[in-house]
């Protein structure tokens, strides 16, 4: 007899099906805690990109409103979550090492729920890598899954076997609580899934089809950051532009934007992923109109080939993404523009690669992050012919590295001298008597701090520029941006 059981069910909207599950594990924990006389703790291993985080600090309210507390060790929790992320083959790896490290911990604990959800997981064959290979796995859910945590610990608390979460519904959840990481900054999700289907992208088949959070919820859940002194809000999204196009109402980004701006308070406004193809006029207009909006478009290029763009199914091209910068230029200035390159894209020769390069020159970003092209099973990219050699792909990676370099050297050497106004992120990891924290532009910026700064804006006058970072101390002086 098979020891698993695979699940399916719909989602509740508004959270209250989740709610009653809640209870009732909040039930079993206090038996526990009356019996083991501490209350049990939960460990959440977090891998890949920001709305990972956004749904690892949701798994983190839930796990509290359950009763669970927060543990630094996997050793000390009775319920262990692994937040997976399936972007690039490396990503599954190391979550999969990660996992595996658990073993002995159920060995030791057998009554320790084990936990893996995310990306990774909504895969097939990941799924069953996990019921053959992982038996001291408890539970397994996709990407969304995550909302059905109370309802399945519940059941296997209450001795049903393994269970795996095929069927992730679709319905945006709300009234659920959240644990933030931070008090003064926090990731906002306004929309879940994708339907771009970049031909490299995997995103789309794990996250599934774009799925709006009502304006309403969205301004709500903003408003009492704001009151509760946050002062850098992110807004989320596979693709932010595209918000609101399945609500069916006519509201967008642009009108998000401006309303979230409208709301009272010294706070700054940040938000990713954008696709090109939808970054309209209409929303770089609402971006120049904002005093909250953020100095800072990230606007992923991918490819400056024409051919590859079209291979990669970006519905853009070269004039086009210039023509967006263009505008995005005129109307802020002072914009910090930042991009993403793949590199090695299958088919991609030296002259598509030339033209990348040739972009990289004529924007002159404020930085990119670039990455080796990864094939991703079940992508039709992982399928392409004329892959491009590993030794080839290093090579144009370490140009295109060298070239950015460059650039944003000597962007960062324009602030030499200046004031710029930085929210403070606490003491940096290799010398802790220098503070970091991020400009506007998404500047870094390092200066002799306290304790006191973290979470605070300070205006810190810079004195010496590298291509990664900026330098300087604090000042009284004003800031040249205040925003």
């Amino acid at each position: 007899m098979s020891d698993t059981r695979e699940t399916r069910g719909e989602l509740v909207g508004d959270g209250c099906g989740q709610q009653h599950y809640i209870s009732l594990v909040s039930e079993i924990i206090s038996q526990q805690t009356a019996e083991a006389g501490r209350l049990p703790g939960v460990y959440i291993m977090t891998f890949g990109c920001q709305q990972n985080e956004a749904d690892s600090e949701r798994l983190a309210g839930v796990a509290e409103a359950m009763g669970y507390v927060m543990v630094d060790r996997p050793e000390e929790a009775s319920l262990i979550i692994a937040n997976t992320c399936a972007v690039r083959e490396h990503a599954e790896q190391k979550a999969l090492s990660h996992i595996g490290r658990l073993k002995h911990i159920k060995k030791e604990n057998p009554a320790a729920v084990i936990v893996a959800c995310g990306c990774m997981t909504a895969q097939e064959h990941r799924q069953n890598e996990l019921k053959q290979r992982y038996p001291y796995v408890d539970i397994v859910l996709g990407s969304s899954g995550w909302q059905r945590l109370p309802e399945l610990l519940y059941r296997r608390l209450s001795g049903e076997r393994r269970l795996f979460c095929l069927d992730d519904g679709g319905a945006v959840p709300e009234n659920l609580p959240v644990r933030r990481e931070f008090s003064y900054k926090a990731w906002l999700p306004v929309m879940y899934g994708c339907d771009n289907y970049c031909s490299y992208c995997i995103v789309p088949y794990v996250r599934g089809r774009e799925r709006s959070r009502r304006p309403e919820d969205i301004l709500a859940e903003a408003r009492e950051l704001v009151g509760n002194g946050c002062r850098d809000i992110t807004l989320l999204g596979q693709n932010v532009n595209s918000y609101g196009r399945d609500l069916g109402t006519g509201y967008d980004f642009a009108q998000l934007i401006s309303d979230i701006s409208a709301i009272e308070g010294d706070f700054r406004l940040r938000f990713m992923t954008s696709h090109p193809k939808d970054a309209t006029r209409r929303l770089v207009d609402a971006l120049a109109k904002s005093d909250k909006a953020a100095r800072h478009f990230h606007l992923p290029l991918q490819s400056g080939s024409d051919k590859i763009l079209k291979a990669m199914n970006r519905r853009y091209n070269r004039a086009n993404y210039l023509d967006t910068v263009a505008y995005i230029r005129e109307r802020m200035p002072d914009i910090a523009l930042t991009s993403d390159i793949i590199v090695g894209f299958p088919g991609e020769t030296d002259e598509d690669f030339e033209d990348t390069l040739d972009i990289i020159r004529r924007v002159r970003f404020d930085m990119i992050f670039s990455f080796v092209f990864s094939p991703r099973r079940g992508t039709p990219a992982a399928d392409m012919d004329n892959q491009v050699p590993g030794e080839v792909k290093t090579q144009r990676y370490l140009a295109l590295v060298e070239l950015q370099n460059a650039i944003s050297e000597e962007i960062n050497k324009r602030f030499q001298g200046s004031v710029v106004r930085v929210l403070c992120d606490g003491p940096s990891k290799t010398d802790k008597s220098m503070y970091g924290g991020r400009t506007s532009g998404n500047k870094i910026v390092y200066y002799p701090g306290e304790q006191a700064d973290i979470g605070n804006f300070v205006n810190v006058k810079v004195e010496r520029t590298e291509a990664f970072a900026l330098y300087g101390t604090k000042t009284g002086e004003p800031a040249a941006d205040n925003r």
